[in-house]
């Protein structure tokens, strides 16, 4: 078996041959995404697996790697066309698919390349570090727009940690991208506990479920999972196709960790009569949601809450207008500091993302019972955003970044934590509001923030040129944005 890197280096000098000839990132993820499916399912197909998989005798690895040229480009297509058509994993990871890699020599050279390793065997910390390396590309390429499926890993980690999720529990995602959070989660566990048998199988079968409406995303999402050895290729996906917003799917689950889409309203794209294009806000008549709106975030939150069980736990990414939106806003914010406890805020930086410009926070919350009190008694804020600047080129935000938030937060016994704000230490970045004080504040607005700006006060002290103009775009196309949503809404 060669060694990681050397295969790592040789599927990214690839990418490199081929974006010169005209394939993008996502282009060549998408081609390996179906190759190497397709020769893990030739290694299952054989000794000492000898797994039946379904791939007709036309379509296998063998028909792709005895061909070239014309011959070879002709059959490829047929075979994307036809396997799409197919039941459970393999179906998924075939819908919609086509060839994008129009030079047959290209396309062998690649083939080849995937034929030389044995991709079962191979490690899935080494399949993951190729793919995931792969997916964090695309999201940078800003043309492909794959930006917006992709949440920053250091975030991500970050999260998990605070969750601390157990074996033999369920973990949902509701708009799960490219499986970002289920890959973190996986890796916790494989981590932090010594699994028996039993749990191996539940980690592997049983652990995630989640929803992903882009067949593409969902392709990649897929793979990624079935590279980090969860799931099975033979077996129904745990990922829905289906708008998760549209009802309650009955199932409950221990945990849910998501970055639900940026954007606030839920909207279908249809033609008019005079064949132009319009767009129809989406609203959720559903009964268990406490308020009925288009706002596509809110929506998300009350679905979240619906998603957990009784004990169950939530770290979800929304944007600031969650925090202080009037109407369903209000609402939504009450009902959720009542009926559950929701006992930690982090405030996020800008230039962390790939959609521009956004200001988002992280809530976490854990599900009650029904009671007559409100659950939540106290919320603790961590403000990551004041005078902290990252860019996703020159200062990305990593994870010993969010280190001091994860203390802060006390995963192994967060009712044990220690503010760091005082009226003694005014620059603590760690605080504390009770439930009183926040249901106080003008429509229950939970975009709390105390320190000071330095960039405001201290003309000496300007951050650096770079940094600021990256602000003032961001600033400026977060505006442009609220313009947009006001013009589609008039």
């Amino acid at each position: 078996m060669t060694d990681t890197s050397a295969i790592v280096s040789k599927v990214w000098s690839f990418c490199h041959v081929l974006r010169d000839a005209g394939v993008s990132y996502g282009d060549y993820l998408e081609q390996l995404t179906y190759l190497i499916f397709l020769k893990m399912a030739d290694e299952y197909s054989k000794p000492p697996y000898n797994r039946k998989l379904g791939i007709p005798a036309d379509y296998t690895w063998e028909s792709l790697t005895s061909k070239k040229g014309a011959e070879l480009e002709t059959l490829y297509t047929r075979l994307l066309r036809e396997l799409g058509q197919k039941p459970g994993m393999l179906g998924q990871i075939f819908t919609k698919s086509q060839n994008k890699i129009q030079d047959p020599a290209m396309l062998y050279k690649v083939i080849d390349m995937i034929d030389k390793e044995d991709w079962v065997m191979m490690g899935a910390d080494v399949k993951g570090v190729i793919y995931e390396g792969l997916l964090e590309k695309n999201a940078e390429d800003t043309k492909s727009g794959a930006g917006q499926y992709f949440t920053p890993r250091a975030l991500i980690r970050a999260m998990v940690e605070c969750i601390k999720p157990e074996p033999l529990k369920t973990i949902c995602d509701p708009a799960c991208g490219t499986g970002g959070f289920f890959l973190a989660a996986y890796d916790y566990l494989l981590k932090n506990y010594q699994l028996d048998k039993e749990q191996k199988e539940f980690l592997k079968h049983e652990t995630f479920a989640g929803n992903e409406i882009v067949a593409n995303t969902r392709r990649l999402c897929l793979m990624n999972m079935f590279l980090h050895n969860i799931g099975e290729i033979d077996r129904d996906t745990s990922i829905s196709p289906a708008d998760a917003l549209v009802a309650d799917p009955g199932t409950r689950y221990d945990y849910v960790l998501t970055n639900p889409p940026f954007g606030n309203k839920s909207s279908m794209t249809f033609t008019n009569e005079e064949g132009e294009q319009e767009k129809e806000d989406l609203v959720y008549n559903r009964q268990d949601f406490w308020a009925t709106t288009s706002n596509k975030q809110l929506n998300f939150v009350q679905h979240i809450h619906t998603l957990l069980k009784a004990d169950g736990k939530a770290a979800v990414v929304v944007p600031d207008n969650v925090l202080f939106e009037g109407g369903a806003g209000e609402t939504v914010r009450k009902k959720l500091l009542e009926s559950t406890d929701l006992h930690t805020i982090l405030r996020l930086p800008t230039g962390i993302f790939y959609a521009q410009g956004v200001k988002a926070n992280v809530l976490f919350f854990d599900a009650r019972p029904a009671a007559k009190e409100p659950w939540t008694k106290e919320i603790w804020v961590y403000d990551y955003r004041t005078n902290v600047h990252h860019t996703l080129k020159k200062s990305p935000m990593r994870y010993e970044d969010l280190k001091d938030f994860i203390k802060c937060f006390n995963p192994e016994n967060r009712f044990a934590r220690k503010e760091t704000w005082s009226e003694a230490n005014p620059e603590g970045r760690w605080r504390k509001f009770t439930y009183e004080e926040v249901i106080a504040r003008d429509k229950t607005n939970l975009d709390i923030f105390w320190l000071k700006d330095k960039s405001l006060a201290d003309l000496d002290n300007l951050p650096d040129p770079d940094d600021l103009a990256q602000e003032i775009i961001e600033n400026l196309e977060a505006g442009l944005e609220s313009f947009k949503e006001i013009v589609n809404n008039l």
